[in-house]
């Protein structure tokens, strides 16, 4: 056996638990989710096939108002997460006293379990005993309780601004980590040649934190697009579906309704979408990202 052999076999047996891994992990739960999409499966302990019929019923205007409220819910979510963790990360770089601080300070939301944070926001968001309702009848702005999750259009924006607040802390630490990683001699040699703050963040700052922009905002739209803890602990998918996403709508068709092949459809349907929907941004960004380097 050559040395060349013998140094293939052994990269294989090093990769062998990690394609194991994926295998029992990802690959076979996917195929056997394909596999009940196009079956009838419920509570019966037999199932026929029925082919396209999951994914016939799936296409309807109701359907399709389910796919643009998730798209929005996590374009509008995943916008303010960067935004707000890049500005936030920029501020928390800044030679500033009191930094570690501040630092520290960005981390409760992120450190609080979710479903106990998320249950702070509907108290907060309660008409009758909420804080923010209180403090807008306080001041003026409305003359009684507002039921932020009792109405679909602030319900909808409810539930975006507790995924913002759980998220940003993870953005605003990834950011800060990759801006800490630019050497400082860059912002030293624009200094000297008297570039101001503005310039140094968008030719030096802006440009080098590209890569940690992309993969930041692809996690953060991935995990956004299939968040279920906050809308289902704030809103159960109401008011009137006003807040239901594809994953609710997935949830409520499998699990509520036992109605398992609907539900795997749906699934498949979602996995389609951020399949396709990443790597249209990967090539989308990356043609950007080599246009800010230039």
């Amino acid at each position: 056996m050559t040395a060349q052999r013998t140094a293939v076999l052994f990269a294989w047996a090093l990769l062998l638990p990690a394609l194991l891994y994926v295998t029992a992990i990802v690959a076979y739960p996917l195929v056997e989710t394909v596999i009940l999409s196009f079956t009838d499966a419920s509570l019966r302990r037999t199932s026929d096939w029925v082919g396209w019929a999951n994914y016939e019923r799936i296409f309807n205007p109701t359907f399709a108002e389910v796919i643009g409220r998730t798209f929005i819910w996590t374009f509008f979510s995943v916008s303010l997460k960067m935004v707000i963790g890049i500005f936030g990360a920029t501020l928390l770089n800044a030679a500033v006293p009191g930094r570690a601080l501040f630092r520290v300070l960005t981390m409760p939301p992120w450190i609080v379990p979710m479903a106990i944070g998320i249950f702070m926001w509907g108290w907060m968001y309660n008409g009758q005993f909420g804080m923010i309702s209180g403090l807008l009848q306080r001041f003026g702005f409305v003359d009684g309780p507002v039921a932020f999750l009792a109405n679909g259009g602030t319900a909808f924006w409810a539930t975006v601004i507790t995924d913002v607040w759980i998220g940003v802390p993870l953005v605003t630490l990834y950011m800060l980590a990759a801006m800490q990683a630019i050497p400082q001699d860059l912002y030293e040699a624009a200094w000297t040649d008297g570039a101001g703050r503005f310039y140094r963040f968008r030719r030096i700052t802006l440009p080098l934190i590209v890569p940690a922009i992309i993969t930041m905002s692809m996690l953060s739209l991935i995990a956004t697009f299939n968040s279920f803890d906050i809308i289902w602990i704030l809103t159960r998918g109401g008011p009137s579906g006003q807040t239901t996403t594809m994953i609710i709508d997935t949830y409520n068709t499998a699990i509520g309704s036992k109605r398992y092949g609907e539900g795997a459809a749906r699934a498949v349907l979602i996995c389609l979408f951020l399949s396709v929907f990443s790597l249209l941004y990967f090539r989308v960004t990356s043609r950007l990202s080599k246009g800010m380097v230039r």
